[in-house]
């Protein structure tokens, strides 16, 4: 694993992200908080989640001394969590610009939303983090099409790489 691999995640991360900002820029009020039944309760819960899982494992990774997960204390509106995606995209980026690539061997302690502790080497965490955003973006887009919301942009990994000539 190359720095250069783990900056095409990051920048294929950002690139999706920025889609899912734009298409939450477009949906009504009433689509935003819908109830739907799914892995949380809506669209607003889903987004939520995902930007809380982008900036705990940035903790994790910057080794925070008391990471504390974003959807626990979070009550703004859909534009004030929106600037935290963005805010955390370039903080992605700037850990993986400035992660060294000695350390990709080297184990991340972490904390579950349940309090317990684990490990797994750094290149490991963020290979989950790079799955765990691509399953909640699928969820994410179904939930928008039960809303109602049709406007959506490709964000297959091929299609990045295609676009951006990677």
């Amino acid at each position: 694993m190359t720095k250069k691999y783990f900056t095409a995640l990051v920048n294929y991360n950002n690139w999706t992200d920025a889609m899912i900002m734009e298409w939450l820029n477009q949906i009504s009020e009433e689509q935003w908080v819908q109830p739907i039944s799914s892995s949380f309760s809506g669209v607003r819960e889903t987004a939520v989640h995902m930007v809380s899982a982008k900036k705990i494992w940035i903790d994790f990774w910057n080794k925070e001394t008391d990471p504390v997960y974003f959807s626990k204390t979070f009550q703004g509106t859909r534009e004030d969590l929106i600037k935290v995606w963005e805010r955390s995209s370039v903080d992605l980026q700037m850990v993986i610009e400035n992660y060294p690539e000695e350390e990709y061997m080297d184990p991340i302690t972490f904390i579950y939303p349940n309090g317990k502790q684990g490990q797994m080497i750094f290149w490991e965490t963020f290979l989950h983090f790079i799955n765990h955003a691509t399953y909640h973006r699928g969820q994410l887009v179904t939930l928008l099409r039960q809303t109602g919301f049709t406007n959506f942009s490709n964000t297959d990994l091929a299609t990045y790489f295609i676009n951006t000539g990677i």
